[in-house]
């Protein structure tokens, strides 16, 4: 196990610069998650730290030792890929210990080293097949298998259950979970699956056109984004932004509601801001009670326990998150309070939140 460190780190693509400068450094056994929408820099991030791309400026650091221009295989890292990469031809056995019998590790040696893997991945029923006689599930398995048996130091993941359906990714990442628990090595995982993120992560870096828009646990992110970029695409549904001004305490819709503001946020100067909310943190008022607001329904998506309300507060789209018991539908128009201590306000310009 080894801990990474992340200096600077930058990547250019001729005058086209995709990584902005990251900077992190991460603990002996953490589970690191990259995550973010295509195109934003995590998987350039992460074949950065595994030695496949070149990095442009700053320095790379696996346990004591800089690791800029040493090759991918003296990394002390296993790596597994969105593509299982499984030799067709080979048994499950042949394709898990292959690495092994290339470096000339004895027999012995081998068979253990397989049989611990396939032991921790329950593939031992399915050593002598061939890949194509697996499910993806098992296959993604096998690939995981392959790199535990190489006992590195770090773990990469580069967008592994994304080719697998909805239920296996969910008994896959439990399986990635138990995995970590297991072996305590030091993980770091690309995803565009905020769920994924949310579940597997100690902690996230939030990718945005390769810039680490925000670092921290899955509870710090999700309840503070520090702005709405983050605040959009963690959490589902997103939180919600809507148009305000401040004056005197009181946040003030532009339909003319008017909203208390909570202690942490009372000194906050006049002017014009957005108020992020989550769609949980919205609730059907009681009768008297205060701060009401009116939500114009335009869609009701029935979820079983929880029924989402698509519609308007004050002109803005807005998706409130409420037991389905509430009862409401298409066009109705319930009157809600917000819970306001769980409310944010971020810069129009910048989109950062301000506390």
């Amino acid at each position: 196990m080894a801990k990474v460190s992340l200096q600077g780190v930058k990547k250019n693509y001729g005058s086209i610069r995709v990584i902005h400068g990251v900077d992190i450094e991460i603990k002996d056994g953490e589970f690191i998650v990259i995550v973010g929408p295509s195109g934003c820099g995590k998987s350039t991030l992460l074949r950065m730290i595994a030695g496949l791309e070149a990095i442009t400026e700053g320095s790379i650091g696996i346990g004591d030792r800089v690791v800029n221009d040493i090759e991918p295989r003296d990394r002390d890292i296993a790596m597994v890929f969105q593509n299982y990469a499984l030799y067709p031809h080979m048994s499950v056995f042949e394709n898990i210990s292959y690495g092994l019998r290339i470096r000339g590790m004895s027999k012995a040696d081998i068979q253990k080293r397989v049989d611990r893997a396939a032991d921790i991945l329950q593939l031992q029923p399915y050593l002598q097949r061939r890949p194509r006689e697996l499910s993806g599930g098992q296959r993604q398995r096998v690939a995981m298998g392959r790199a535990i048996v190489r006992e590195p130091s770090v773990f990469l993941f580069d967008e592994p259950l994304s080719n697998l359906d909805a239920k296996l990714r969910v008994q896959m990442r439990l399986e990635i979970k138990r995995l970590h628990q297991q072996l305590g090595v030091t993980s770091i995982y690309v995803t565009h699956d905020q769920v994924e993120a949310m579940t597997l992560a100690d902690r996230l870096i939030v990718m945005n056109q390769g810039r680490a828009e925000q670092i921290g646990s899955p509870a710090e992110v999700y309840s503070n984004p520090a702005t709405t970029y983050v605040g959009g695409f963690i959490g589902s549904p997103p939180m919600n932004f809507v148009p305000c001004k401040v004056e005197a305490g009181q946040a003030v819709l532009d339909d003319g509601t008017s909203l208390a503001l909570p202690e942490r946020l009372r000194g906050t100067p006049a002017g014009a801001y957005i108020l992020g909310i989550r769609p949980e943190n919205m609730h059907v008022a009681q009768p008297g009670q205060g701060a009401q607001f009116t939500l114009a329904v335009d869609v009701a998506e029935e979820l079983g326990a929880d029924t989402l309300l698509h519609g308007k507060i004050a002109g803005t789209d807005v998706v409130v998150r409420l037991p389905s018991t509430a009862g409401f539908h298409d066009n109705s128009r319930p009157s809600l309070v917000a819970d306001m201590a769980q409310v944010h306000l971020y810069d129009r310009e910048s989109g950062r939140n301000i506390h």
